[in-house]
């Protein structure tokens, strides 16, 4: 039996046992696959928005060669945290299912084991489901919803679907390493929230014809040579190795109805939770993270919801004082 079982070991839900552990509260993170999963499937390359010190927790300190930190740098960062916390976390356990016994006890079930607990935190991200592109041909091989490195895609022709800040990095990357690179951005422009080195980088290689780039176009079928794209002129088609969708990603909205989240009615599927405790319309369930704000998945960030926890665990002892 568990005060608390927190789903996920990202950031936030390392903040979240952090804070758990500081209450004196018997917990446990069960985590389908690695430390801070999410990030350790990021592009070998990345290099975050925010700087080190605003993706700090539990008191220890990041630095980084740059004032922008990289990817393994923080990948090294919260293992340190990990490593200094000795968090309590289970990896490559996937949770099934949650249901809330008729003792208010919830029973969580996983891959690996059956877990009893009084409060729950989901803390799953959005980085584990990817917005599809809809279009005949998206299940061939060549089709990747996820970038990790440029050294396969040298000396091909790749089609980058997507104007935002990952799209972005992923056209750049791929043209400085050889790859023939044409973007397809169904907006008429790139999105004004990349990153502002990134920016005018892009925008000047478009302009100077290295990276062509349809705008107000969309991909309308997939073959295993070439796309075919509407544009505004009319439909084309180009020859293509590869085709990288970096079209986002969003929160496991089924698993969220399956252990029994309420929605909001608004255009974002807001999951249904008190802003002030962010428990759900669950009793003793909560959320965290970037999650809270459903398919406005650029709302929120590491460096703005790193309270989440201390506000949960607020609820929680309160609660637990109001029953004594």
């Amino acid at each position: 039996m568990y005060d608390l079982l927190i789903v996920g070991a990202g950031p936030i839900g390392m903040t979240c046992a952090i804070e758990a552990q500081k209450a004196g509260l018997n917990y446990i993170v069960i985590e389908k696959g690695v430390l801070v999963n999410s990030l350790y499937h990021f592009p070998t390359n990345m290099t975050f928005f925010s700087t080190s010190k605003k993706l700090e927790i539990g008191d220890v300190p990041f630095i980084s060669h740059n004032e922008k930190p990289t990817r393994r740098e923080a990948l090294e960062y919260f293992r340190r945290v990990n490593e200094s916390w000795e968090l309590n976390i289970n990896y490559y356990e996937k949770v099934l299912n949650i249901n809330k016994l008729d003792n208010e006890i919830f029973n969580i079930q996983t891959s690996k084991a059956t877990y009893q607990s009084k409060a729950v935190v989901v803390v799953t991200g959005f980085y584990d489901v990817a917005k599809k592109l809809n279009v005949v041909g998206e299940d061939l091989p060549k089709v990747k919803h996820y970038y990790d490195d440029w050294h396969p895609y040298i000396g091909q022709k790749v089609v980058v679907v997507g104007a935002a800040n990952s799209a972005c990095d992923v056209a750049l990357e791929l043209y400085h390493k050889g790859a023939e690179v044409t973007m397809v951005v169904r907006k008429e422009s790139v999105s004004p929230r990349v990153k502002y080195w990134i920016k005018p980088n892009i925008e000047n290689r478009i302009k100077e014809g290295s990276i062509p780039a349809h705008f107000n176009s969309n991909l309308s079928k997939i073959e295993n040579d070439k796309v075919h794209i509407e544009t505004p002129d009319g439909p084309i088609e180009i020859e293509n190795d590869f085709v990288l969708a970096m079209t986002g990603y969003e929160p496991d909205f089924d698993f969220f109805k399956n252990i029994g989240i309420g929605f909001q009615a608004d255009e974002y599927d807001t999951p249904i939770h008190n802003v002030d405790t962010l428990e759900t319309n669950i009793p003793n369930l909560y959320i965290a993270g970037v999650i809270n704000a459903g398919r406005y998945t650029s709302k929120l960030f590491i460096e703005n919801t790193r309270h989440h926890a201390s506000m949960i665990i607020s609820s929680i002892l309160k609660k637990e004082t109001s029953v004594k």
